[in-house]
């Protein structure tokens, strides 16, 4: 079958063989990562699993040797700031705040494909060592916090659910299952081990839109705690900016956005369109009152917030194609993300 993602979008088969699962990365506390060493004509990574920015004079950076780069600022987050949909390295959104509109020092790109906020925060943990002096951080999330807080209660456990977590938890129940011997004393106890507790029931997913919001800003908050403590041992600058949905910036999406939303609600492996999938989460309302939790509790923290959405629908036209799926971006969907960034933000 000829898919019009492909016709339109040509670098997307570069990230769909990049996140082929047969070849995941699964790594201790981060469950997986970024491919390491990854080579094409779209997307580059370090040994590590960072992607490339790119920067003036044919400058090029990830975490891999940033120590010799002097002072460099963070672009912290999930698949949108790994900067999925564009087609190369250097029309990421870090790399156009790095080229072209908050040149003053690097920007690496510090995210990681389908990570939560407790993922993004292991991450800064795991390799704040490799870093020299960072003076920005830029944090682009809060998306996934809402999307995961739909799963049931029996998958979210003290820390929010993660993506893939169900395959986790009955895989961790297979091998459990393979030590169990029934008749043997353990702890004090005879006969087999008590049955899981963390394998997913048969509860239905969580819609009530005001108990979403307060599972995902619950965690954020934690985890955004734990970025300002972190960073103010160093004197680095936190910002947060939620990451924004198609259907939170317009109603009526562009002409090649409507072809490629139409398709993928087809193809989705789920079996459901994805707006059916984003239910209550997939409305200007829902993207609204999320915002407003967040800068509630960014304002708490003296954290600086932006929600973008509405910038993004002010600065675009109707028909300019700002999205490849309904969350991550093309060049230009980046590109005018990049500038409100620096502007809003006063980047240099």
């Amino acid at each position: 079958m000829k898919l019009q993602r492909y016709a339109l979008t040509p670098q997307m088969r570069q990230y769909d063989d990049f996140d082929n699962r047969g070849h995941t990365r699964y790594l201790p506390y981060q469950m997986y990562f970024n491919h390491a060493d990854y080579r094409s004509g779209v997307l580059n990574t370090d040994r590590f699993g960072f992607r490339y920015t790119h920067g003036p004079g044919g400058r090029r950076a990830a975490l891999d040797g940033a120590a010799e780069q002097g002072p460099v600022n963070l672009f912290v987050g999930s698949s949108v700031a790994l900067g999925i949909g564009a087609t190369s390295d250097a029309t990421t959104i870090p790399s156009l705040l790095w080229s072209r509109y908050a040149s003053s020092v690097p920007w690496l790109n510090f995210s990681g494909r389908s990570y939560n906020s407790a993922q993004e925060l292991i991450m800064m943990l795991l390799y704040r060592h490799l870093l020299p002096g960072v003076e920005e951080i830029v944090i682009l999330s809060g998306v996934n916090n809402l999307l995961l807080a739909r799963l049931p209660a029996e998958l979210q456990g003290d820390h929010g659910a993660f993506f893939y977590c169900n395959e986790y938890y009955e895989l961790m129940e297979q091998l459990r299952a393979r030590h169990r011997r029934p008749g043997r004393r353990l702890w004090g106890r005879t006969g087999p081990a008590p049955g899981p507790s963390g394998l997913p029931s048969r509860s239905d997913p969580v819609h009530d839109l005001d108990e979403l919001i307060s599972r995902a800003t619950g965690l954020t908050a934690r985890h955004l705690d734990g970025w300002r403590r972190l960073a103010a041992a160093t004197g680095a600058r936190v910002s947060f900016v939620l990451t924004p949905l198609a259907p939170w910036i317009r109603r009526q999406p562009a002409r090649q956005e409507a072809v490629l939303f139409t398709e993928l609600d087809k193809l989705s492996h789920l079996g459901v369109p994805l707006d059916e999938m984003f239910g209550e989460i997939g409305t200007q309302d829902a993207g609204r009152r999320y915002a407003q939790a967040l800068r509630e509790t960014c304002e708490k923290q003296d954290v600086r917030f932006l929600e973008i959405a509405p910038l993004i629908a002010r600065a675009a036209a109707p028909e300019d194609w700002l999205f490849v799926d309904r969350g991550h971006f093309t060049d230009l969907g980046s590109d005018i993300f990049a500038r409100l960034l620096a502007e809003e933000l006063s980047l240099t």
